[in-house]
């Protein structure tokens, strides 16, 4: 297929977001009209968030919060602190939220906010008062029917719940559907913690199940073993899965007999690698090179690129990280044969038991772990069958065009039925 280049039409275009439709865009029959809808986010806001730090300097952050499309509900996306954070990546992730919405037949459109601060250099006053006045600059921008944040990067209920006691002052009243992911005694949810890694498990136990294979069979490399990647590969773990390597920022550690993760992560250390003398140390490039029959990034973004797809050999891939293949690596790992279990499906468990907890917030009626995690699996299989549906022979491997079109069309339907787009 011949690809169009894509150039900056105006500053409000996102780049990224036109790449990584440009596939199905160009296969699909979608109109003109709609091609060009979602090149651009409904709404960006830049803010200049003012702190006094602990020494009594007045420190000013950048802060991003971008609604991408409102067309199903409200905003809803996370708020990261992160020192590389830019508004291009925001609105990107904005962009992938409003798909993941769609997708998982979730009633929000998709958002996403971040604020350029490195965390480990602040103190835990400062992240509070970082965290309370980010919600003082941003709350004209918010709201439990507009655009609901959740924790991101770096981000956690803690800070969460900072955010939702500011907006109650400033408001005058306790609005627990505002934020999501917030402590269990200001209104969260049980199983909010597991729940981007248990649904990318369910995900990919139904998707070997569809392929007459079984949990208890396969070998996996998790790459990332903070609260995505640890919680997956202890839960992989005790459903009999042989986890042989995984990594943190620093190195990567491997096994072939398998790591024990069930065991090891349990405690409030989280992002503690498991150690044994058996285990070989590696580094993050070699665990996405192994032989293993699914490989799962839970990092970063951008892990598997052009210059290193080439040697990925996992038939499988989950992505549980946002963004972990770039769309040069997409085209060259279909080629291969490889499948992409994409973010907009693989990491939705975490958007979908949000708003579990939304629904929670506005209903004031709380629910059981064990309801929560059988709705959530409910949701997650249902949606990876609707995607398998679409698969044809000469596109089996391409998962993302398939999850973008359900997504898409979904929106697209929701535009019309609201005058915003032309009916057919």
């Amino acid at each position: 297929m011949t690809h169009t280049p894509i150039t900056r039409e105006d500053r409000n275009i996102c780049i990224d977001c036109k790449s990584r439709m440009q596939d199905v865009l160009e296969t699909a029959r979608f109109t003109d009209e709609e091609r060009a809808f979602l090149d651009k986010p409904k709404r960006v806001v830049t803010l200049s968030v003012p702190v006094t730090m602990d020494s009594g300097e007045v420190r000013t952050f950048n802060a991003y919060r971008v609604l991408y499309n409102n067309a199903l509900g409200p905003g809803k996306g996370g708020l990261r602190f992160h020192p590389s954070v830019e508004i291009e990546e925001v609105k990107k992730l904005a962009f992938l939220m409003t798909l993941k919405c769609a997708l998982v037949h979730i009633p929000f459109g998709g958002a996403k906010g971040g604020v350029e601060v490195d965390p480990r250099t602040l103190s835990s006053g400062e992240r509070e008062r970082l965290a309370r006045a980010v919600m003082r600059e941003m709350h004209p921008f918010l709201g439990e029917r507009t655009d609901i944040p959740a924790p991101d990067v770096n981000t956690n209920a803690e800070i969460m719940g900072y955010m939702v006691d500011e907006y109650a002052r400033i408001k005058g009243a306790f609005i627990p559907g505002i934020i999501t992911g917030k402590p269990l005694p200001l209104g969260g949810s049980k199983g909010r913690e597991t729940a981007t890694a248990l649904g990318g498990a369910y995900v990919l136990k139904e998707y070997l199940k569809q392929h007459r294979r079984d949990i208890t069979d396969i070998t996996v490399a998790v790459q990332g073993y903070g609260n995505v990647g640890g919680h997956i590969a202890r839960i992989l773990d005790s459903w009999g899965a042989r986890i042989v390597a995984v990594s943190d920022s620093k190195k990567a550690v491997y096994c072939e007999e398998g790591i024990s993760c069930a065991a090891t992560y349990t405690t409030r250390e989280k992002t503690a690698l498991p150690t044994d003398p058996s285990y070989q140390d590696l580094t993050n490039e070699a665990l996405l090179e192994l032989s293993v029959d699914v490989l799962i990034p839970s990092a970063l973004s951008h892990q598997i690129t052009a210059e290193n797809a080439h040697r990925i050999h996992a038939p499988i891939i989950l992505e549980m990280a946002n963004d972990p293949v770039t769309p040069e690596a997409d085209r060259i790992l279909a080629e291969h044969d490889i499948v992409v279990i994409p973010d907009i499906l693989a990491n939705a468990g975490g958007v979908v038991v949000s708003y579990f907890e939304w629904i929670q917030n506005n209903t004031n009626e709380y629910w059981d772990e064990e309801r929560i995690e059988r709705e959530l699996e409910v949701r997650m299989t249902r949606a990876l069958a609707e995607v398998l549906t679409q698969q044809d022979t000469a596109t089996r491997a391409n998962l993302r065009s398939h999850s973008y079109r359900c997504a898409l069309e979904r929106i697209f339907e929701a535009e019309r039925a609201r005058g915003r787009l032309t009916r057919r």
